[in-house]
């Protein structure tokens, strides 16, 4: 095995190399990014990197710059503890959202993952319309996810159970697999999941227990944890970055900050794919221009009706589909703003150096 397949590079990745770049470059793995500044690796040693002038200026949005996971061009120096990066190879998968607040705009969060890992605490962090929201930013990706319940300690089985239930009603096809990081229970499963070569991520809220986990798969307390107060079980933000980690037996492991929003951009394939009964459903009414208000033969109400579809769930798919397409209206409006003033500055550059 060479130095790059010991960070997950792989004849997929092999196949997207441009000739002409890997010829003047060399080509390595992001591990993590902190406020413009980046550490990367070949494989074997870390060196701190920088974007190179041409790559940052003709970026046209965030999407262009490097994150966490990916492939990119570099050149080496000071016997490879500094790099300047000059493009990143075609994503296999991008993690990405809406940025927090009001500002339109995405966040990346991670590249070229495999699979998954949503983690819900049983105690008072689990919602299952967060949990939707994390399906849909997954499946939007086309990353396979797997859903792990944390601290299963603290309640009883037929609790555990009732849960997992709920789970698999909203996501039929997804693996459950309820953990404790304090009793050990299920972290060996977890574990077999992990496999050389590929990359997972982890994703949750603020204290469900992600840098834990890590640190249990681990077998040792290589990552700082904080703990969780009292009055309502959540836990401080320990993890402040994204980093890729090599693990003992070849898997590539990200763990993600605590996210208190999860805002959506064109999701169109995420919201199908997570809300599949919905889409069948609509197919059934009776009437092709159905509002799924008051029409009688409407599938959907018939269904929330019956019980066999949730009404918070019906009201969470239409939230986040007016959501995501109020995101993307707005998103499309800025940068049609950001091309005039680009072409504006270009206009008036191009002016000042003709007289």
């Amino acid at each position: 095995m060479n130095s790059l397949e010991r960070v997950g590079y792989n004849d997929w990745f092999r196949s997207q190399i441009d000739v002409e770049k890997s010829a003047a470059h060399e080509v390595a793995r992001v591990v993590s990014v902190h406020k413009g500044s980046f550490v990367v690796t070949k494989g074997r040693g870390e060196a701190f990197a920088e974007l190179s002038g041409s790559l940052f200026y003709t970026a046209s949005s965030s999407s262009d710059l490097p994150t966490t996971g990916d492939w990119i061009y570099a050149d080496f120096y000071d016997d490879d503890s500094q790099a300047i990066i000059h493009g990143v190879v075609p994503r296999k998968s991008l993690l990405k959202r809406k940025t927090a607040g009001k500002i339109i705009d995405y966040q990346l969060i991670a590249a070229n993952i495999d699979l998954a890992f949503i983690i819900q605490s049983v105690d008072h962090d689990l919602s299952l319309r967060r949990l939707e929201r994390y399906l849909v930013m997954v499946s939007e990706s086309q990353i396979a996810p797997v859903v792990l319940l944390s601290k299963c300690d603290l309640i009883s089985q037929d609790e555990l159970e009732e849960i997992k239930g709920n789970i698999l009603s909203i996501a039929r096809q997804t693996t459950v697999v309820a953990f404790s990081n304090k009793s050990g229970e299920n972290i060996n499963t977890i574990k077999s999941l992990l496999l050389p070569g590929h990359t997972y991520c982890l994703l949750g809220s603020s204290g469900v227990g992600k840098t834990t986990l890590i640190n249990s798969i681990l077998g040792t307390e290589q990552f700082e944890t904080q703990s969780v107060r009292q009055k309502d079980s959540k836990g401080r933000h320990t993890t402040t970055s994204r980093e890729l980690i090599q693990l003992e037996n070849g898997a590539l492991l990200i763990d993600t900050p605590g996210m208190r929003e999860l805002g959506s951009v064109s999701v169109d394939t995420g919201l199908d794919e997570t809300f599949s009964e919905i889409l069948e459903l609509v197919q059934r009414c009776k009437f092709g221009n159905c509002s799924h208000t008051t029409e009688k033969g409407c599938a959907i109400l018939g269904a929330i009706e019956k019980g066999k579809l949730d009404e918070q769930r019906w009201k969470n798919y239409i939230k986040l589909r007016k959501e995501s397409a109020f995101n993307e209206m707005s998103y499309s409006e800025k940068r049609k703003k950001d091309k005039a003033f680009g072409k504006l500055i270009k206009s008036t550059l191009k002016g000042k150096n003709s007289r």
